[in-house]
């Protein structure tokens, strides 16, 4: 059962672990919590994570989301955890983000409650709740989706599932769920080479990395425990003009050719099943997530974070667009 929050854990001083944090997300949280005045430890699981964690001012740990010891070791003394670790890149197949999604998470989980954390906001994504329809102003009742067709789409809902049903007297557990992520620093979202998809006129959401760390701040905070929410940069736009904004700030022209969408999906099919049979580990040319992104509307409704948590976004479309 949900109950609301009994402390501020980010007002004051207190000590924070923090996983993926060397990534693209993970970096601009840390930025934030050491800006409050909060001590960070973050899992690192080489020398360059581990130098690039430093340059932040916060406190490198080894391991990795399967080394529990590690990651018990880490968080013990920690009051919060923000598990923002995840594989999002294309590829390397269906047990690689199993593993890394699901079982690093379920890894997690177990460890910090083992050392004693109370609190543990998770970044989750609107990808979880996607299996081949439109969404159209999805709320926290839209189901979870770990059947979808996406390898990403399924491991980010089965390890929200897991995050949920997690929570409990030992452990009070959060989920902020953004739509498209993205901001200075993103290296996952690659927009030099694109061809429309039925004229990309479809609405989308969207949430600059800024908005999504102070959801995260709002959730560990405010957030009721067991519950998730789904935030976003405000009013959706067009897909082909927010991608056209995303091209132009980085130095690229936009795309002229469209294609179908009957004939990006029998590509997306072929593909999907050519890589599955050869056990390929690069990734198709078009994948079914990103057929998705660029085809159909995936709108949200942010009206539970704005009534529980008071998020209103810091920073809008135009600004973040201007700040690339």
């Amino acid at each position: 059962m949900a109950t609301a929050a009994g402390k501020r854990y980010t007002t004051g001083m207190v000590e924070v672990f923090v996983t993926g944090g060397s990534g693209f997300v993970g970096s601009h949280l840390i930025t934030r919590l050491v800006q409050d005045g909060h001590a960070v430890r973050v899992l690192v699981r080489s020398d360059e994570a581990a130098q690039r964690v430093t340059e932040l001012d916060a406190r490198p740990c080894f391991g990795d989301l399967q080394d529990g010891p590690a990651i018990r070791s880490a968080a013990e003394g920690c009051e919060l955890v923000f598990h923002t670790a995840a594989k999002v890149s294309r590829g390397g197949g269906r047990d690689r983000f199993w593993t890394d999604n699901v079982d690093g998470t379920a890894t997690v989980l177990q460890s910090v409650r083992e050392a004693g954390v109370r609190r543990l906001v998770h970044v989750g994504s609107l990808a979880a709740l996607m299996a081949g329809k439109p969404l159209v102003q999805a709320d926290e009742s839209t189901p979870l989706r770990p059947d979808s067709r996406s390898d990403y789409a399924s491991s980010k809902a089965a390890a929200a599932q897991l995050v949920q049903a997690a929570n409990g007297s030992r452990l009070e557990t959060v989920v902020v769920r953004p739509p498209w992520v993205w901001g200075p620093g993103d290296t996952t979202t690659r927009t030099d080479h694109l061809t429309w998809i039925n004229g990309g006129r479809h609405l989308i959401d969207t949430a600059h990395v800024a908005n999504l760390v102070h959801a995260l701040c709002l959730a560990a905070d405010k957030g009721l425990a067991g519950e998730s929410y789904l935030i976003s940069d405000g009013a959706p736009v067009e897909f082909r003009e927010f991608i056209t904004g995303l091209l132009t700030a980085q130095g690229f022209d936009p795309p002229s050719r469209s294609v179908p969408r009957s004939a990006a999906l029998a590509s997306t099919a072929l593909g999907e099943g050519i890589w599955q049979a050869l056990r390929l580990r690069s990734a198709p040319p078009l994948d079914y997530l990103s057929l998705w992104l660029f085809s159909q509307e995936c709108t949200v409704d942010t009206t539970k974070a704005r009534e529980e948590l008071g998020y209103e976004p810091v920073l809008t479309r135009e600004e973040g667009l201007a700040g690339l």
